[in-house]
């Protein structure tokens, strides 16, 4: 599954078409009997389905984390708004996560086995803007990475980019789960950006407004008309530390970070 997901990205990168750039995917498994798969009810929305919902008998939920080009996350360093570039690659990505859940199913049925996709986007409440299949908590269980403060997946490629799973009866091996933290705050130091970074100061008190976000990413749409729906922005996940990496313990940090660290800063 591994060979074909990376394959298949690979090959998809190259059709003359596409304006996007991606960088090879990361790509976890977890068990759908795992006890997360329940906690989501109360962590991301009461809706929110079991592996089981989508498939009876499922056994496994594969998770892929498909990172940006450098070229793309740099492009929505400036303006108020998402990039052109940044909001082409979303949509050319959620194609590509179509078509590469499509081949996997079909190549998982040759098997002998079932898969359940469930869509890349807007798999959520309108009224609410909560999940009910959240990628990234997905992803999480599958041990691609961990959240940022900011409630973005970071994973050993950064935060840029887009997260895809599916549920099939196949059994795999599950991968482990990060124990530490990749967010530097998170982890002690002294970060933050991704907060500072927001447009729209979504992040207050350390409460999240996802309605404000929300309708910021609709104004973001509303600057590329001529494209399909781009409900995005990427602006608290460009131009921060973990933007294209895990951050932590590979010396991004600063003296202040340092300093704070050791209980001689504020």
């Amino acid at each position: 599954m591994e060979g074909l997901i990376r394959a298949f990205t690979l090959t998809y990168g190259k059709k003359e078409e596409l304006q996007s750039g991606w960088r090879e995917p990361v790509i976890g498994f977890a068990q759908a009997s795992d006890p997360l798969f329940s906690k989501f009810k109360e962590i991301v929305s009461p809706d929110h389905l079991h592996p089981e919902d989508l498939l009876p008998g499922a056994r496994t939920v594969i998770s892929y984390f498909i990172p940006f080009s450098p070229e793309i996350v740099n492009s929505n360093l400036g303006n108020d708004f998402c990039s052109r570039d940044w909001a082409i690659a979303y949509v050319e990505t959620n194609k590509l996560i179509e078509e590469l859940n499509n081949k996997c199913k079909e190549e998982i049925e040759k098997m002998g086995f079932k898969v359940a996709l469930v869509p890349p986007t807007h798999n959520f409440s309108e009224e609410t803007l909560l999940s009910n299949w959240s990628h990234r908590h997905v992803a999480f269980a599958a041990g691609l990475g961990d959240f940022g403060i900011n409630n973005m997946l970071i994973t050993e490629k950064g935060s840029c980019g887009r997260v895809g799973s599916f549920v099939t009866d196949l059994e795999i091996a599950p991968s482990s789960k990060k124990e530490n933290p990749f967010c530097l705050e998170k982890a002690g130091e002294v970060c933050g950006k991704c907060l500072e970074r927001c447009p729209v100061q979504a992040f207050r008190e350390g409460d999240f407004s996802r309605r404000v976000c929300y309708d910021y990413l609709l104004k973001n749409d509303s600057q590329y008309p001529e494209l399909e729906l781009i409900d995005a922005c990427g602006k608290c996940c460009v131009g921060i530390p973990c933007s294209l990496t895990n951050p932590v313990g590979k010396g991004v940090n600063d003296e202040k970070a340092r300093e704070r660290k050791r209980g001689k800063g504020k």
